[in-house]
């Protein structure tokens, strides 16, 4: 009589590294075999049973990518969703810029009517156009008078337009003066909200809001935006009575801001509006901050500490501010109407929306008055130009990073060029910036080189405007010793000529098609100074199907009416192995027209 087979019943510890299909299912039939051999004996690949750890095995394949996958998603090195980059940055400070704008200046044109003698235009009649009044160039896109211009003005240039036939004496006379805009129309939501709720969070209707300009309740409360919402503190210029005697206009003055807001964006083109969780009844900060309050800090005690002052924290507080309830919010914000805002020059002419202002308005004649409002024309000499595109998953990590390692100071090269990116965008954006120390300056003053992009996404060098605004805002984190001067980079725009050899197998004009196809989109533009690497050019078109072989690949530099003027030779700078060309620290390459200056020849 034979014997049974003895089972065996020792535990084996479970390997946890299995993690794909394959050895999870490899797994799951020792576990079978050890411990159910008189009871599962299906392991036949066209079997019920091996249907089971098939599908076994494919469902833990799975929770194993999910979970790598949320793992990853964790941490800023290895995220690769935009959103949770975003979300990450937040954490470490960085706020996400999600709608660009473009600023510049436009030159504006009335009609007014001559003084009584004709000798020059009737100075009653030369109006205000006020900051908000609209315009919109040929291709639709938004734009808004930034600040008041005043006709009345010295520096305006004044000629005669329109002269008496009879008598040759001036009738009318044209008035030009120039004013920034930038792009963006008004928009206006009114939000009901109902109970009083901890960290309210409101979305914005636009998909294209860039600027929150104003937040207020039924009852006339104003909300504030700050950069956190532990910030309790603004700061708002007040008139000063006593300008007279002392040439100053306006005083700045801190301000306790109980109700305030931050703005959260997304690459979903979604704005929202963060509160805290205060209430009504909590609210007992006076409205002039008193540093005393937050220095002097004894307590009955016989020693002080020396705790450090932060002045955008004046007051203590543990509720993020005043969240509203039980009101109407009317929020005024500035969205863009297009994608694209950049516009080319001579191309702002379409006046939808101007508010004008005149001084004794009642004392006027209202026909002259109608004449010069009607009369009012607009025109952009130069380009209005910002960043179109946003940055790539990379270009975003770098931002995180070098914003969290600058904390709000400008000490190293790289504190400045993060500065520079973090700017809000109703300031304008900048495509490329890069930094270098000016070794032939007295005083070993930093270069800021700058690069922006126009309408139909090439680069240009940025216009005045754009750089008066970077140059305000690093002056806020700029080192006190530090001369930063901001230069126009200078561009390269370059063709691509290739020779490949095909795999018999395969389609030559299939595979030459592939092989453009693919340096168009791959190709990236590299920053202000970095190298261009010839080996990259190498590695793409190896890895196209049906390229058996790269024969030649040479880079010439592209001139003419439609391209950079840059005296430049690439062979001059082309390292000895031939895989790369080096730039002078001013200069980015460009591969400004890829359907054009692309091309291939295929063996």
């Amino acid at each position: 009589m034979g014997s049974k087979k003895k089972r065996d019943t020792r535990l084996v510890p479970i390997d946890y590294t299995s993690r794909e299909f394959g050895t999870i299912k490899n797994d799951l039939v020792n576990y079978a075999k050890r411990y159910y051999p008189d009871t599962f004996q299906d392991f036949n690949e066209a079997g019920f049973g091996s249907l089971f750890l098939d599908t076994m095995a494919y469902i833990g394949d799975i929770l194993s990518f999910y979970l790598d996958f949320q793992a990853n998603e964790s941490f800023l090195d290895t995220a690769l969703e935009y959103d949770n980059i975003i979300k990450l940055g937040r954490q470490m400070g960085y706020k996400f810029r999600g709608n660009p704008s473009s600023s510049g200046f436009a030159t504006f044109y009335v009609l007014v009517p001559a003084a009584t003698s004709g000798l020059g235009p009737d100075r009653r009649y030369l109006p205000i156009l006020k900051r908000g009044s609209e315009f919109k160039s040929q291709g639709g896109v938004g734009f808004l008078l930034n600040q008041s211009v005043n006709f009345k003005h010295s520096d305006n240039e004044i000629i005669v337009a329109e002269v008496n036939d009879t008598t040759g004496i001036p009738v009318t006379y044209a008035i030009k003066a120039i004013g920034e805009v930038i792009s963006g129309e008004l928009a206006e939501d009114i939000i009901s909200v109902s109970d009083f709720k901890k960290f309210l969070r409101i979305s914005l209707s636009s998909e294209h809001a860039v600027e929150v300009l104003s937040v207020k309740d039924s009852e006339g409360h104003e909300y504030y935006e700050v950069d956190n919402l532990s910030q309790n503190v603004i700061y708002r210029s007040i008139i000063n009575k006593n300008s007279a005697t002392d040439n100053v206009t306006a005083l700045l003055r801190p301000f306790v801001v109980p109700r305030r807001f931050v703005v959260e964006q997304d690459k979903r083109k979604r704005t929202f509006l963060q509160f805290g969780y205060g209430s009504e009844t909590q609210l007992t900060t006076e409205a002039v901050a008193d540093p005393r309050t937050i220095v002097l800090k004894e307590n009955g005690k016989d020693y002080t500490t020396d705790p450090s002052f932060d002045p955008t924290r004046l007051i203590e507080s543990d509720k993020f501010g005043i969240a509203p309830a039980n009101t109407r919010l009317t929020i005024v914000y500035r969205t863009n109407t297009k994608r694209n805002v950049n516009v080319a020059s001579a191309n702002l002419t379409r006046v939808t929306n101007p508010l004008f202002k005149f001084d004794q308005l009642s004392s006027l004649n209202t026909d002259n008055v109608r004449f010069v409002v009607n009369s009012i024309e607009v025109n952009n000499e130069d380009p209005i130009i910002g960043d179109v595109s946003y940055p790539t998953t990379e270009e975003l990590k770098r931002r995180v990073y070098d914003h969290y390692a600058a904390q709000n100071r400008a000490v190293t090269k790289q504190d400045y060029v993060s500065t520079v990116y973090s700017m809000p965008p109703q300031y304008g954006a900048i495509k490329r910036a890069t930094i270098v120390r000016d070794d032939d300056s007295f005083k070993r003053n930093l270069n800021l080189y700058l690069i922006s992009e126009n309408s139909d996404g090439t680069l240009t060098v940025p216009t005045a405007t754009l750089k008066k605004n970077v140059k305000i805002w690093l002056n806020k984190n700029r080192m006190i010793n530090d001369t930063v001067d901001i230069l126009n980079g200078r561009i390269l725009n370059i063709s691509i000529d290739f020779v490949i050899v095909a795999d018999l197998e395969f389609n030559k004009f299939n595979t030459l098609s592939k092989a453009i196809t693919t340096l168009r989109h791959k190709i990236k533009t590299p920053d202000i100074g970095e190298a261009f690497y010839i080996s990259d050019i190498y590695k793409m078109l190896n890895n196209v199907e049906g390229v058996l072989d790269v024969h030649s690949v040479r880079v010439k530099q592209k001139t003419g009416a439609a391209y950079a003027d840059l005296g430049f030779d690439v062979i001059d700078h082309m390292s000895p192995d031939g895989r790369y060309f080096m730039v002078p620290k001013d200069v980015i390459v460009e591969l400004k027209y890829p359907s054009q200056d692309i091309k291939g020849v295929i063996k």
